[in-house]
């Protein structure tokens, strides 16, 4: 087996730090902007000082000059704090759509185990609203976490200048406001965390009673759902309010400390104005550096939520992150050339306690055609998955050309053994774009010839023809608005256009009647020379066309050869031959309906 190593895309950060690092950049030209910012009102305080002063005294050349330098630096001002909240908050919507990228790909490279505990609805929440949380955190968050800083000393620079004391007057109110917000602060992080989990407990609910609505209707169970819906509805609800009661007393908590403050300066200042300790230009300057400080520290309430509110999506964020893949790549490069040779030695595979294969062994060579046979619950669909290791596949028991799958790339194990499930799956869109999945753009005139070709060898393309837009029909949610067979075929014809070397289909023909499935019985052997079939399914018709029949009964093979040797040995294969003619003849009798059967003779 010839091989090449594979690339792969560099691993973007997925920990807050990391993504600091690397938005960095845009972090640190906001902060150079901020600090210029806040150098400018520092400078504007200053000279407004000066200019009161001067116009208080008569010097109205002064005062006009320097209140024209106020008006240019204003507006400059103004452009800078523009820019500077365009480079923060680029910096938390990339690093949003880094994080959603990366967990996107986190997503893709989980595998069972991982999806077994975690529903489909509290995924999604995951992925939409605690990333705009994170969004938030790095962007509004980040961004005022640094205002506040150079505003802080900005304000200092000025108001120290004019008076100490009256700098200590304004800032006697901080302790209490540092731990009333830091008591906030710890409250809002786990209520936060629970208001996140209810979302995606609701969330769940919603895609769940969506999902399932035909099944809802059949029941006549929609009040039940409305109730199980209200019921996760009501608790999303009391989370809420116990969180928006938290967050609107700190807000007046905190401005009513501020305000404290502030009636602290216009007393003081006032005394120390009437003392002639401070010129009414000194005063107005105090005061409005006062108020750019003011707004910060109000703010700090609102910050503490941004941040406890990132800090808790994020720590939902990294329980998808920091979870271990039970699939992953092995160690070796991709192979440049498969042949298509399968082997399965000794496989045993269990679910808990559960054994469900055990010591299953046989051999698929190229260009071969092996039907797998069995009662449901003998391991067939078990079986079939671990062999793309869309299950986590046991190490030393399936071999690709030679080579263990576990030690290959699992592009390259996926990219050779095509898989085609039962229960077939389609995208809620185009029925052309679901056959031609695999190209890049299914809707391109190469590719549409491909998919009519591939939706032809399924016996699908007339039926698809009839429908209301042909191929560009939108199938709906899980293909919802086909039959179970059409859709069958539809996953079908996907699966031959991928043109694997190696195909499981599992059960692919459950749902179509038995002429149909002959004619697609016919295309797998035309494609013999292209790919080697690997058939599991319940009928003795469409085992009968195949090179080799494997019976699997409770998780172990307990016949193999031709259909004709099985039949002739009267074990399980012939049984399950009889059992099928008479059912079929049964539904003969009973009128025209299409049976699932065949008559085979014995």
């Amino acid at each position: 087996m010839t091989s090449h190593a594979p690339t792969s895309p560099p691993r973007l950060p997925t920990t807050l730090l990391g993504q600091l690092r690397r938005q960095s950049p845009r972090f640190a030209v906001g902060l150079v902007l901020l600090a210029t910012y806040q150098y400018g009102q520092y400078w504007f305080d200053t000279n407004l000082s000066i200019a009161i002063d001067a116009a208080v005294a008569g010097k109205k050349e002064i005062a006009a000059h320097i209140g024209a330098l106020l008006i240019g630096v204003a507006l400059s001002t103004l452009i800078i704090r523009v820019l500077s909240r365009m480079a923060v908050f680029n910096a938390g919507r990339i690093a949003e759509y880094e994080l959603r990228k990366a967990l996107l790909d986190q997503l893709q490279r989980l595998g069972p185990a991982f999806y077994r505990k975690k529903s489909t609805g509290d995924i999604m929440s995951r992925a939409t609203n605690d990333l705009g949380q994170v969004r938030l955190l790095l962007g509004f968050g980040a961004l005022n976490s640094m205002n506040t800083v150079f505003a802080l000393a900005s304000a200092l620079a000025v108001t120290l200048r004019i008076s100490g004391r009256l700098t200590v007057a304004a800032l006697s109110t901080l302790p209490v406001l540092f731990v009333a917000m830091w008591g906030f602060s710890r409250a809002m992080f786990s209520r936060q965390r629970e208001n996140q989990d209810a979302i995606g407990q609701m969330s769940a609910a919603v895609q769940s009673s969506i999902s399932g609505v035909r099944v809802v209707r059949s029941f006549s169970l929609e009040e039940e759902e409305i109730r199980r819906f209200s019921i996760t509805n009501a608790d999303y609800l009391e989370k809420t309010l116990g969180l928006a009661r938290l967050r609107g007393l700190m807000f007046p908590v905190m401005q009513a400390i501020t305000a404290v403050g502030a009636i602290i300066v216009l007393w003081y200042g006032g005394r120390l104005m009437l003392g002639d300790e401070l010129t009414p230009g000194n005063f107005m300057a105090f005061f409005r550096a006062l108020s750019r400080l003011t707004w910060p520290l109000i703010s700090l309430g609102f910050l503490t939520s941004i941040v406890q509110r990132g800090r808790a999506a994020f720590s939902r964020l990294e329980e998808v992150f920091d979870a271990e893949p039970d699939i992953v790549d092995g160690p070796l490069p991709a192979p440049l050339r498969v042949a298509g040779h399968l082997e399965v030695r000794g496989l045993s595979f269990s679910y808990g306690d559960h054994r469900i294969l055990d010591g299953v062994s046989f051999d698929v060579a190229p260009g071969k055609l092996v039907a797998i046979v069995g009662r449901t619950g003998s391991g067939k669909s078990t079986l079939a998955a671990l062999l793309p290791r869309l299950q986590p596949t046991p190490r030393g028991t399936v071999f690709l050309d030679g080579v263990d799958v576990c030690d290959l790339p699992l592009s390259a194990v996926r990219g050779s053994i095509g898989y085609a499930q039962q229960s077939a799956f389609l995208f809620s869109t185009t029925v052309g774009r679901n056959i031609g999945y695999c190209f890049d753009d299914p809707d391109g005139t190469v590719a549409m010839d491909s998919v009519r070709g591939a939706a032809k060898d399924a016996q699908i393309a007339e039926e698809i023809d009839l429908l209301p837009d042909g191929f560009d029909t939108i199938v709906g949610e899980r293909g919802v608005q086909l039959s179970g067979g059409q859709k069958q075929r539809v996953a079908l014809a996907r699966a031959f256009l991928a043109s694997r070397r190696v195909l499981v289909l599992d059960d692919p023909l459950s749902a179509v009647d038995s002429r149909t499935e002959r004619a697609i019985i016919d295309v797998i052997e035309a494609r013999r020379e292209r790919q080697s079939v690997l058939l599991v399914t319940h009928r003795v018709a469409a085992a009968a066309r195949c090179d080799e029949v494997l019976v699997l009964d409770a998780g172990r093979i307990v016949e193999r050869g031709t259909h004709e040797e099985l039949i002739g040995r009267r074990g399980l294969y012939a049984a399950f031959a009889e059992e099928q003619r008479v059912e079929s003849e049964l539904e003969a009798l009973s009128g025209p309906a299409t049976f699932a059967g065949e008559a085979v003779p014995a």
